[in-house]
């Protein structure tokens, strides 16, 4: 079933700079405007990878009345040294803080996301091969 097609509208801004906005009116700049810089296009892949499945996670987690105290999603990926230099690699490592997080609640969330409904994770490992980690801490506990 189609929900049907996303928009979103650029504007330039000079040099490499843009503006992006979405069908709400919600903006983000993409390169450099003036001084400020921006996220970079690659960037933004990223981007939707992390945050698609971190609100998949926090959802999932929520339905079974589990607590986060905080909650953080690292990406990184290695590019090509040739053009087009797309993504040869993806890595994405979960931190979830807090008391009484169950590491089968954990992976379970995470299987879930990436293997079923995260449709940005499930895109970009048809790119990319993509490898996740994660760590449950405990509140206030700091990670490097």
């Amino acid at each position: 079933m189609s929900t049907g097609w996303t928009e979103i509208s650029t504007s330039w801004q000079g040099e490499l700079g843009f503006t992006a906005q979405n069908e709400e009116g919600a903006t983000i700049q993409v390169g450099r405007i003036g001084d400020t810089p921006g996220i970079g296009p690659m960037q933004l892949l990223l981007v939707g990878v992390a945050t698609c499945t971190g609100m998949d996670i926090v959802s999932i987690l929520k339905k079974k009345r589990i607590e986060l105290d905080a909650f953080q999603v690292r990406v990184r990926a290695n590019r090509a040294d040739t053009y087009p230099m797309v993504y040869t690699e993806i890595q994405v490592e979960y931190l979830l803080w807090g008391e009484d997080l169950k590491t089968k609640d954990v992976e379970q969330a995470i299987e879930l996301s990436e293997d079923k409904y995260c449709s940005a994770s499930i895109m970009m490992r048809k790119a990319a091969p993509l490898h996740s980690s994660y760590r449950i801490l405990k509140p206030g506990e700091k990670a490097d």
